[in-house]
């Protein structure tokens, strides 16, 4: 556990985007004290898909694996109208590598459990029954005041405040932050036992003839999440039956439900995620549909991205400009979220009668074009599953040339093939690194699980004492605290941190030729590259932060141990 420093940051609201920050901030060693006004643990679940950019980070930090062992992977999603099958979509992601083509479908109270067992861990603990009532802040910090569910009342001083506090989010209207945008339709959700000879492998949609219902998968057997578009009042389960077995073509029971929820969704978001030392974040920034899966997932990357700012601006380690960056970088995120999750809605509900006679047209279309086919698949797994966004224009960013790697040695690798690898603003992972049997690929993983920022150099190209090993050495030993600096190589390195490489696959991967370098954000995003590594070129990837003291000029060198040569079999990628 990190040494945890100064007074606590206070997160409010103890939901996967509350838990996300107050995880991420105690990782990198910073106090938090996390509140909630609810007595305890929400009992019921809202959010049940995990999109894969979300498994991303929660693999970043090292929670992904006790949330899968909850969870079923959906790799299809399979469409009926009027009693016909249409078509089954398989996922695609062949344009959008990742470690995790899937979605995992998981109750939100399994992931909140997981999470709270993971901030525990770093001596976090959910005080319930705490409620903000209200907070001003001056220069220096932020006075809230916090009340008991006995009346008892509290002002703590606290540096920063982060309000996850949900759609009624109390912080969100302390600030005068307005939800910019429009109401929108009424739908229920439930979660109950299903018998039906439909397989457990696909999200199943339907359409009835004037709207459209939809089966989730849970991975406890025969459970389902159910939406209906047109809830009926009091209708009962016996209604929501016929209406799906109408639809499917086949005989649908629905049992008692565990739970439902009969809501009107609304489609707005706030216009900034910051003010002054207060943020908001998920649902106290933004709220929608839930046609696509998006509300839970967004917020988890929001609070990831704010917390590592905001702990390397509390620990000392960049300027508060820094953070100023998350409102530019995650508000253009929300206002895209709202335009795709309205196509969603309007696609998930098809309201009209005319649908029922055009879908099968239009699907038999499909079925017999793959390239449509695939196109559809792969439009729209982009937009759900968050692997497409990218931070190109962040302040953040520095353009970098293209590289192309050629003659590494390996037979796999070596041929001239147009390998620039990921681009400045885009995911490290973009790139084809999710080869489990290569020992590269698994050390970049293992790296992405640092909380710190990576320094990716690539051995050769340059003597021992050139600028390169230089500029790497010495940005080790100025900036080890926050910044990770790692030497790829095939075997034996003299530069800092050697990252074993043997077979070239992580190289050729990330477009790193000899003597070039990457520089990745705590989050994964890729922040800048070059073909070689100078004082000059690191110091502009660096100056967002705001650091104090520039890069030293001379350099510190410690060489690395020498790495045994390693023979691994050819790898196979995911």
């Amino acid at each position: 556990m990190p040494d945890l420093a100064g007074p606590p940051v206070v997160v409010v609201g103890a939901g996967p985007v509350g838990l996300t920050a107050a995880h991420e901030l105690a990782r990198r060693g910073v106090r938090v004290r996390l509140v909630d006004a609810a007595p305890g643990p929400a009992p019921t679940s809202r959010a049940v898909a995990v999109h894969p950019r979300t498994l991303e980070t929660f693999a970043q930090m090292g929670v992904l694996d006790d949330l899968l062992a909850r969870g079923r992977r959906n790799r299809a999603f399979t469409m009926y109208s009027g009693g016909r099958r249409l078509v089954r979509l398989e996922a695609d992601y062949a344009t959008m590598p990742t470690s995790h083509p899937y979605t995992l479908v998981v109750p939100q109270t399994d992931t909140e459990a997981v999470l709270r067992k993971a901030v525990a861990g770093f001596g976090v603990r959910v005080e319930w029954g705490v409620r903000l009532t209200g907070f001003e802040q001056d220069a220096d910090g932020v006075n809230v005041r916090l009340e008991r569910a006995d009346g008892t009342r509290e002002t703590a001083r606290t540096p920063w405040l982060v309000g996850c506090d949900g759609g009624h989010s109390t912080v969100r209207k302390r600030l005068g932050l307005e939800l910019v945008g429009e109401s929108s339709e009424t739908w229920m959700l439930a979660d109950a036992p299903v018998e039906s000879d439909l397989p457990p492998d696909t999200i199943y949609w339907t359409h009835t003839g004037g709207h459209a219902l939809m089966m989730v998968p849970y991975a406890r057997d025969g459970h389902w999440r159910l939406l209906d578009t047109a809830p009926v009042p009091d209708g009962g389960t016996a209604h929501l039956a016929a209406k799906l077995s109408r639809g499917l073509g086949r005989e649908v029971r629905v049992g008692e439900p565990e739970w439902t929820s009969v809501f009107t969704f609304q489609q707005r978001m706030v216009e900034r995620m910051q003010q002054g030392r207060v943020f908001v974040a998920g649902d106290a920034a933004h709220v929608h549909s839930p046609a696509s899966g998006q509300g839970m997932n967004t917020g988890v990357q929001e609070a990831y991205n704010l917390a590592w700012k905001l702990a390397q601006v509390a620990l000392g380690h960049a300027g508060r400009g820094l953070l100023d960056t998350y409102s530019e970088e995650r508000v253009p995120i929300g206002e895209a979220l709202l335009g795709s999750t309205r196509t969603a809605t309007f696609l998930v509900q098809l309201k009209n009668l005319f649908a029922s006679a055009a879908l099968p047209v239009v699907f038999s279309v499909v079925r017999s074009v793959p390239a449509l086919r695939r196109a559809i698949q792969r439009k729209v797994l982009g937009g759900m599953s968050g692997l497409r966004i990218a931070y190109a224009d962040s302040r953040l960013t520095t353009a970098a040339e293209r590289l192309h790697l050629t003659g590494t040695g390996n037979a796999a690798a070596s041929a001239s093939v147009p390998a620039p690898g990921p681009a400045p603003g885009r995911r490290v992972t973009e790139a084809r690194v999710h080869h489990p049997s290569s020992p590269g690929c698994r050390a970049l993983h293992d790296e992405l699980r640092d909380p710190r920022w990576s320094l990716l150099c690539a051995a050769g190209g340059t003597e021992a004492d050139d600028a390169p090993l230089d500029v790497a050495l010495t940005a080790a030993v100025q900036y080890g605290a926050w910044l990770s600096v790692r030497t790829v190589a095939a075997a034996r390195t003299r530069g800092p941190a050697p990252l074993a490489d043997p077979d070239a696959r992580l190289r050729f991967a990330l477009g790193l030729a000899a003597g070039s370098w990457l520089l990745v954000r705590p989050d994964g995003y890729v922040a800048a590259r070059g073909a070689h590594l100078t004082r000059g070129a690191l110091e502009r990837a660096l100056a967002p932060l705001g650091l104090d003291a520039p890069l030293a000029g001379e350099a510190v060198r410690e060489p690395g141990p020498a790495l045994p040569p390693l023979a691994v079999p050819p790898p196979k990628e995911y």
